[in-house]
This record gives structure tokens, sequence and C-alpha cells, in this order.
């Protein structure tokens, strides 16, 4: 993968899993629901300043949602955001940029 392209998609890490963690609470906000299930099942990222996170996150019953998340680097002290996400996907809809 060269700086700035999408990586293939990977099974989804424990990183991936604290990173889905972190935006959940907006996401449920943003969408007025509560999830129970909340699991990350597959990625791409993006190497920029930082990391775009592209992931595919089960919410049960057959639904998925699709995050797109940017983790800054460490050294600046910032924190993850949520910078777009889409609802209604199923676990084989792709993940592309968006």
């Amino acid at each position: 993968m060269s700086a700035g392209g999408l990586s293939e998609v990977r099974p989804a890490t424990t990183e991936v899993q604290e990173v889905v963690d972190q935006v959940k609470g907006e996401i449920e906000q943003k969408e007025n629901k509560t999830y129970s299930i909340f699991k990350a099942f597959e990625f791409k990222s993006q190497t920029v300043a930082g990391v775009n996170y592209f992931i595919s996150v089960d919410v049960g019953h057959g639904e998925y949602l699709h995050l797109r998340v940017f983790k800054p680097l460490s050294h600046t002290g910032e924190k993850v955001s949520l910078n777009s996400y889409q609802t209604g996907k199923t676990a084989s809809d792709p993940l592309t940029y968006f």
C-alpha cells in the first residue's frame, strides 16, 4: 500500500475494535439508537497524517454500518474522530471510499 492509497480489505483487529468503541456513543446519539452489538467486522485503511479507517461494523440482525474514522498521529494528542458513516449495509457490501 502506498501513502494515500486504500489498503486491501482485512479482518478487523483489536486496534480497529478500539477505534470503533471510541465512536460508538457518537453514532448512537446521531442515530438515536442503542446498539447492544457493535463489533468491527473488516476494514481498509489509508495512511495520511494519521490513518483513515473504513470499517464495516456488525450491529446485529444482519445489519452493518460502514464508518470512516480518522486516527491522528499519537504525538498530536488529538482524539479519534468520526468523519462519516453509512447505514443499511450488509456483510457483503464492499468497503469503498465515502
